[in-house]
C-alpha cells in the first residue's frame, strides 16, 4: 500500500517542502485548542475562549480568497513571505496581551490580525497539481498523502498543544506553535523549484473561482466538516475537564486524527478511478453517523476509542473534495478554489467552536457533540442533494 506514495518522495525538492509542511501544519494545528486552553485557563469561560478562536478563524476566512488569487496571479514565494511576517508579528501581541493580563476584548483585534495568511496546505496541493499535472494516479496519492499530513499534524499539535498549557503555562502551546510556524514556512518556501509557474495575465479567466459551477456546494460541504472539526476540539476539552484530567483531551483529539489518518491511507491506495461524487456521499454520511455513539460514552477510556471510530470518515470526504475541486477548477484559478473551499472548513470550525462552547456553557459538555452530528446531517444533505449536478461536472471535465 505505502508504495503508492513512493513517486512523491522521488520528485526532486518534494522531501523539503514535505518538510516544511508537516512542521508548519503540525503548529498550525496547535494555535486554535491552544487559545481555547489559554483563554479558558485566563478567564474559565470555554465560551470566551470559542468566541476568540471563532473570530479568528472568521478572519482567517475573509482573507484567504484574497490571499489565494494573489498567490496564483503572483507566485506562493512573493506572496508568502511578507503575509507570514506580518502574522507573525499580531501573534506576539496575542501572547502578550494573554500574559499580561490585559483586557480580555484585545484578543479579538490580535488574534484575528495573524489570520491574514496564505493558505499552506493549497500551496502544496497546487505544488503537487504542477508536478503530477498529466499524471492521474499520482496525482490522487498525493492528495492523499496530502490530506494524511494535515491528519497526522493533528495527532502532534493537539496533543502537544495542551501539553504544554497544561504542565508549564497557559500560553506555553500557542507560543510554541507561532515558532514552529515561522520555521515550516521558511523550509516549505525554500523548495523553489518545485513552485508552480504563474500562468501569465492574458491566459488568466477574468472571473472569480467562487464563479465555477460546483464550488459553493463543495464550500458548504466543508463548512459542515470544519464544524465538526471545531465542536471535537471544544468539546473534547471541556468533557476531559470534567472528568479531571484535561491533559488527556490532546490525546483523544489525537486518536481521532489517527482513524482519520488510517482511513485516508488507505483510501488513497484503493479508490482510484470510482465515482467522486459517490464517494462523497459515502463519507459526509460516515461524518454524522460515525459521531453518534460518541454522546454515550461513559469515560475517558470509552471516548478516546469512539473517537477514534469517528475520524475515519473525515479524511476520505477531505481527499475526495480536494480531487473533485482540481477536476473542475482551471489550473490558473487551483490555488484560489482550494483556498475558497478550505475556506468553509475555517468558517466551519470556526462555527463549531463558537455554538459548541455555549452549548457547553449553559447545557453540559457531553451535549456539545450533538452539534457536530447536525452538522454532519447537513453535509449529507447537501452531497445528496447536487449529487446529479456534480457528477455531470465530473463527467464534463474528463472529456
Amino acid at each position: 500500500m505505502l508504495a503508492s506514495y513512493r513517486p512523491l518522495f522521488e520528485v526532486p525538492g518534494a522531501r523539503v517542502f514535505i518538510t516544511g509542511g508537516l512542521i508548519a501544519r503540525s503548529a498550525g494545528s496547535m494555535f486554535a485548542v491552544s487559545v481555547v486552553a489559554m483563554v479558558s485557563a485566563r478567564t474559565g469561560s470555554y465560551a470566551l475562549a470559542g468566541a476568540v478562536v471563532a473570530v479568528g478563524m472568521v478572519s482567517l476566512a475573509l482573507f484567504a480568497p484574497f490571499l489565494g488569487r494573489l498567490v496564483d496571479r503572483y507566485g506562493q514565494r512573493r506572496i508568502a513571505i511578507p503575509f507570514f511576517l506580518w502574522s507573525g508579528f499580531w501573534a506576539v501581541m496575542t501572547l502578550l496581551v494573554s500574559m499580561r493580563g490585559l483586557p480580555s476584548w484585545l484578543l479579538f483585534i490580535t488574534f484575528p490580525l495573524c489570520g491574514a495568511i496564505p493558505n499552506l496546505g493549497t500551496m502544496a496541493r497546487a505544488r503537487w497539481s504542477h508536478i503530477f499535472a498529466d499524471d492521474p494516479r499520482n496525482l490522487h496519492a498525493a492528495m492523499s498523502f496530502e490530506q494524511v499530513m494535515e491528519e497526522v499534524t493533528f495527532v502532534i499539535g493537539p496533543v502537544l498543544a495542551i501539553w504544554l498549557s497544561t504542565t508549564l503555562f497557559p500560553e506555553a502551546g500557542f507560543a510554541f506553535a507561532t515558532v514552529a510556524y515561522t520555521v515550516g514556512v521558511l523550509i516549505f518556501i525554500s523548495a523553489r523549484s518545485t513552485e508552480p509557474p504563474v500562468v501569465p495575465h492574458h491566459e488568466r479567466p477574468t472571473e472569480h473561482a467562487y464563479t465555477v459551477p460546483g464550488l459553493i456546494p463543495l464550500a458548504f460541504i466543508m463548512v459542515m466538516t470544519g464544524a465538526i472539526f471545531g465542536v471535537n476540539e471544544v468539546v473534547t476539552l471541556a468533557v476531559s475537564q470534567e472528568l479531571g484530567a484535561p491533559s488527556a483531551a490532546g490525546a483523544i483529539l489525537a486518536l481521532y486524527a489517527v482513524g482519520s489518518a488510517s482511513a485516508g491511507l488507505v483510501f488513497g491506495h484503493v479508490s482510484h478511478g470510482r465515482s467522486l461524487v459517490k464517494l462523497l456521499i459515502a463519507g459526509t454520511f460516515g461524518m454524522a453517523v460515525l459521531e453518534i455513539p460518541v454522546l454515550f460514552a461513559g469515560n475517558l477510556w470509552v471516548l478516546a476509542g469512539l473517537m477514534l471510530v469517528a475520524g475515519m470518515a473525515t479524511a476520505p470526504t477531505l481527499i475526495t473534495t480536494m480531487n473533485l475541486i482540481e477536476r473542475i477548477v482551471p489550473k490558473a484559478q487551483l490555488n484560489e478554489g482550494m483556498t475558497i473551499v478550505l475556506t468553509g472548513l475555517i468558517i466551519g470550525i470556526a462555527a463549531g467552536s463558537a455554538v459548541s462552547g455555549i452549548v457547553v456553557d449553559h447545557v453540559g459538555p457531553q451535549h456539545g457533540y450533538w452539534v457536530a452530528i447536525i452538522a454532519g446531517a447537513f453535509a449529507f444533505v447537501m452531497a445528496l442533494g447536487t449529487r446529479a449536478f456534480l457528477t455531470r461536472r465530473e463527467l464534463h471535465n474528463l472529456r
